[in-house]
């Protein structure tokens, strides 16, 4: 196993936190297209991501609590968005033998967005009639 990278410390006075420095020396940047934090930043711009987030921040769930709670997700799209966060480090999949239950939990590093897609969430929630607001304006420009 290799070292991480060294962190780079954030100025002093600064409010942003350091970027991480990729495996060849630089440091990361989503706007770049050759970055791969934009494959993490595509991770989180996933509504099935975000909703799944939610659903774990409390604790473990079973598929079908998370089938149930977050409605209008298909069987297939939960099996696919689960594995790819378990593949990402946001979530484990805990298999119990004896009664065959599997449970998916946050690891660390998923419980790191917990507040942050909970800002998400909330704004969506809160500035949605404004959205459809501009929206019927804007299509009655266009008619």
């Amino acid at each position: 196993m290799s070292p991480s990278p060294v962190q780079p410390r954030p100025r002093p006075g600064s409010r942003r936190p350091a970027r991480a420095r990729l495996a060849d020396g630089h440091l990361a940047n989503v706007y770049s297209a050759a970055c791969p934090s934009r494959q993490a930043l595509d991770r989180l711009a996933d509504k099935w991501t975000v909703l799944l987030i939610g659903a774990l921040e409390t604790g473990p769930r079973r598929f079908g609590q998370l089938r149930d709670q977050i409605d209008g997700i298909s069987e297939k799209m939960l099996t696919q968005t689960l594995r790819s966060l378990e593949r990402d480090g946001l979530i484990t999949r805990q298999a119990d033998r004896p009664d065959r239950t599997v449970l998916y939990e946050l690891t660390p590093l998923g419980r790191t967005l917990r507040e942050p897609v909970a800002v998400i969430r909330a704004w969506a929630e809160r500035y949605i009639n404004d959205i459809e607001a501009a929206r019927a304006e804007a299509d009655s420009r266009e008619s």
